[in-house]
């Protein structure tokens, strides 16, 4: 039987200098390894994978193709929106939903959403 372990988006992005010091300077992310022959990039925090790369060739790149967002499972919501609020462009402020997460969302330097939520019930556990 085949078993999904993991996913590890790629994020198309025209300025790869600019993206790898977002996700490092901004959202605390780290280089795992970078070719520039190659125009990539592969970031990554605790337990979170990404790839950046320049549009693949065999696409026609028109600015992001992507129609979602990028939902990030943390913890200590509410210290990373307070880290946050000012380094990044806010797409939504932080609140508690009726299904039972805290979270809010950024746009990255691309302007790729990126959601950050936490279960309320965590929250709690943790205060």
């Amino acid at each position: 039987m085949v078993k999904y372990t993991s996913l590890r988006p790629v994020l198309w992005t025209e300025n790869l200098d600019d993206t790898i010091g977002f996700y490092i300077h901004v959202l605390g992310f780290s280089l795992l390894g970078r070719n520039d022959d190659w125009q990539w990039a592969s970031i990554c925090k605790d337990d979170v994978q990404i790839m950046l790369s320049a549009p693949n060739e065999h696409e026609k790149f028109e600015g992001i193709g992507f129609t979602g967002s990028f939902y990030f499972n943390v913890s200590e919501v509410n210290n990373l929106w307070e880290e946050l609020k000012a380094k990044a462009k806010i797409c939504y402020e932080i609140e508690t939903f009726d299904w039972g997460m805290r979270e809010f969302a950024v746009y990255d330097n691309n302007g790729y959403i990126l959601q950050f939520g936490e279960p309320v019930d965590e929250i709690s556990k943790a205060e």
